[in-house]
């Protein structure tokens, strides 16, 4: 069974969403701010019905939380780098709760391939980034090599639909 959120426990089984619950999930990615009464007006449902599904997303863990698209380089962040990880064998939850702790990490995925752990860190500059690779993840015992990819200039992109 999925893990809940911090704190939450285990989630229950996700529920099928239907083309409502996709247009609701559409609008909130694209815009995380909008009224209740806005996202029902776009789908054409009445507001106690988008509140409920909204609610209803939440506790099923499809959305997982609200946020702010952020420009890195703007906040100060202006180093994003991929850092791609091999770690030994079974080690991925120890390794995933070190690199949660780490400064600038914003995403940490598990993967298959040529290596284990892709991690994406932004950081205020190159000297940070490689105090961050060199000193932070080689600390790591579990951490068996990096890869340092640097991102020149990157996007979010909008949600399709």
């Amino acid at each position: 069974m999925a893990e809940g959120q911090e704190g939450t426990g285990p989630l229950p089984p996700a529920r099928p969403l239907d083309a409502i619950d996709q247009d609701i999930l559409r609008m909130l990615q694209a815009d995380g701010r909008a009224s209740v009464r806005s996202v029902a007006e776009r789908v054409h449902v009445s507001r106690a019905n988008a509140y409920a599904r909204i609610n209803r997303l939440v506790e099923d863990g499809v959305i997982r939380g609200f946020g702010a698209r952020v420009d890195h380089e703007r906040a100060g962040h202006g180093t994003s780098a991929y850092v791609t990880l091999k770690i030994v064998q079974n080690s991925w939850r120890t390794v995933r709760e070190q690199l949660r702790r780490l400064p600038g990490a914003s995403h940490i995925a598990l993967v298959g391939g040529d290596f284990d752990v892709l991690l994406l860190v932004h950081t205020p500059d190159n000297r940070a980034l490689r105090e961050l690779v060199l000193t932070r993840l080689q600390a790591i015992p579990e951490v068996l090599s990096s890869r340092t990819l640097l991102v020149f200039e990157e996007e979010d992109l909008e949600p399709q639909g």
